[in-house]
């Protein structure tokens, strides 16, 4: 198993994926698949996440500082990314929200990926070296086991958009 950081993020972004294309896939009707495939594709975005903003993004900025502008886009995407699984964490499956929130997530995510696999990775391989990218990726194996599994749930925000839909 490769511990080059960019390798790492690139297969977690092809579990992602796969979980996406599954819940793009589900039957309307299939109400329980589904809220087990968002619950999945919520831990998987969850952990992914918080390694990146832990661990690839602090360190590529601090090394690569040209790529500032990408890692802070990079950040705010993971923000809105994290807001839309805390709100999907709280929701049922009946929930007539969840289907057009989980697919907002999906398309939002799915943006984000293309944009790291196509522009923000070939200029992080390019600046770095094998090494570096292994140590990254070492300490970003080591962050994956400790990782939350659940996103956060500020009180505020559901606050909010319970407010919102009432």
């Amino acid at each position: 198993m490769s511990t080059d950081a960019i390798v790492l993020l690139k297969e977690d972004h092809k579990e992602v994926r796969r979980l996406f294309r599954a819940f793009e896939g589900t039957d309307e009707d299939a109400r329980e698949v589904k809220a087990d495939l968002v619950s999945r594709i919520v831990e998987a975005l969850t952990v992914h996440t918080y390694i990146e903003n832990e661990v690839m993004y602090p360190t590529v900025r601090k090394l690569v500082p040209d790529l500032g502008r990408d890692i802070l886009e990079s950040l705010e995407e993971h923000h809105v990314a994290d807001l839309l699984c805390a709100e999907l964490d709280v929701m049922g499956p009946d929930d007539e929200r969840f289907d057009a929130k989980a697919t907002v997530l999906i398309e939002t995510v799915g943006h984000h990926i293309q944009e790291e696999e196509q522009d923000w990775f070939p200029k992080v391989r390019e600046a770095l070296g094998r090494k570096e990218l292994q140590e990254i990726g070492a300490r970003m194996l080591e962050l994956r086991s400790t990782a939350p599994r659940r996103p956060e749930q500020p009180s505020s925000l559901k606050k909010a958009a319970d407010a919102i839909f009432r």
